[in-house]
Formats: structure tokens, sequence, C-alpha cells
């Protein structure tokens, strides 16, 4: 039987463990460099996808301290939002993760949305142009609407969201970002992570090229 609080298998008729293929673990297709460093370098291509020249350098921010972050600022978010239930709004692609871990480290019933807009392309630079190109499926007009974002660079892209959603009257608006450059117009972030310093990052949803949102902590991007 179907066990509360877990996930089960579900085994249509006929199939069970004779009848499942074990099947191997793809070989890992990154290269340690052979000069004993931590970084990985990645081949160029993998099948038909381009991989970004470069390595994986140091880590910036480790997963058991970024656990440790979104766990406190899920819990500050279920404290301020007593008796409400807040709309999260996620910045795909890079917020996928941060937003999926705050989401479970929030003790309230919450609600989720996305929204995709572009300013990089495929590169490691701001185009200085933001675009959207997914927009809300929710009306947030008397809505208690939280931006997740992954990044806080330039802070045009938030700029431009907290002004585009704004126009839509939610109850209240307020920003959560993972990270925060350095530098950069945080745009009154009432919920922040981690300073970054100016180096390009990767990792736990953030990306170059799409490539490397699946590593669990937070590294420096090194271009070859």
């Amino acid at each position: 039987g179907l066990r509360p609080g877990a996930i089960d298998v579900f085994e249509p008729s006929g199939t069970g463990p004779a009848d499942r293929v074990a099947r191997r673990p793809a070989e890992s297709t990154r290269q340690r460099p052979s000069n004993g460093s931590r970084a990985w370098r990645w081949p160029t291509t993998v099948g038909d996808m381009s991989i970004p020249d470069g390595s994986i350098g140091r880590v910036v921010i480790a997963a058991d301290d970024l656990a440790a972050r979104v766990a406190e600022i899920g819990a500050r978010i279920t404290e301020d939002y007593q008796g409400r239930q807040p709309l999260l709004v996620g910045v795909l692609k890079g917020a996928f993760v941060f937003m999926s871990d705050l989401a479970r480290a929030i003790d309230l019933p919450v609600e989720i949305d996305f929204m995709a807009v572009s300013s990089y392309g495929s590169g490691t630079s701001s185009s200085g142009v933001v675009r959207i190109v997914k927009d809300l499926e929710t009306d947030i007009e008397g809505r208690d609407v939280i931006l997740v974002e992954d990044i806080v660079d330039s802070g045009l892209t938030l700029s431009y969201l907290t002004r585009v959603l704004g126009d839509r009257r939610p109850a209240s608006l307020e920003i959560c970002a993972l990270l925060v450059r350095e530098g950069a117009e945080d745009g009154d972030a009432k919920y922040c992570g981690f300073p970054i310093p100016p180096d390009f990052v990767v990792g736990y949803g953030l990306d170059v090229a799409e490539h490397y949102r699946e590593l669990d902590a937070i590294h420096v991007f090194e271009p070859a």
C-alpha cells in the first residue's frame, strides 16, 4: 500500500523486480585536471551538445551553507506572513532550485508561479536589454507576492520586474534574492541570501549557456 509521507514506486500489473532491468548510470563526462586542482573541466562537446569552454573553479558557497541559509529565509518568511498565503514568483530558469527549496522551508500554504526573462542569452555578460519570455498565469491583484530571484547582478532585471509586477496592483510585493553581486542595486530586497564577488558563478540552478545548473554548490566558472 501507499505510505503517507513517502514516495512510492507505481508498478503496472505484471511488473516486478524480476521484470526490471538494471541500468548502469552513464559515466561522468567531467574530466579532473591532471595538475591535481579541484577545478572540473568539461569537454567542448557531449553528443550534440556544445559545452562552454572553461572549467568549474573554486566553491564560493558550499551546499551545506546554502541549505542553512535557505532554512533561515524560510523561517523568516513564515513569521512575516502568518495568516496569509504568499505567492512565490520564481524567475526562470536560474531560480528554480532555490525556489523549490525555499517553498519547502516556508511553514505556510504557498502558491507558486513563474516568469522567464532574458538578458544574458548564451554568454556570461548581460545584454542590457530585458524582455519577458514567459509571463505569469496568475492574476496577482490583491495578492501577497514574493519575487524569487537567483542572483541580482546589475539590478536591471530586478528593477524591470518590480515595475511590471507593481503595476498589477498586488497587496504587497517583496523581493527574495539568493545572491547579490557586490556593488549591485538589490532593489531593497527584504530577503537576501549571500553577497558574492564579481566572478561569474554557476551551480544550484545558475548556468552558463544552459550548463552546470545541477551542481549542488555555487562555483566560479573560469572561461578558457
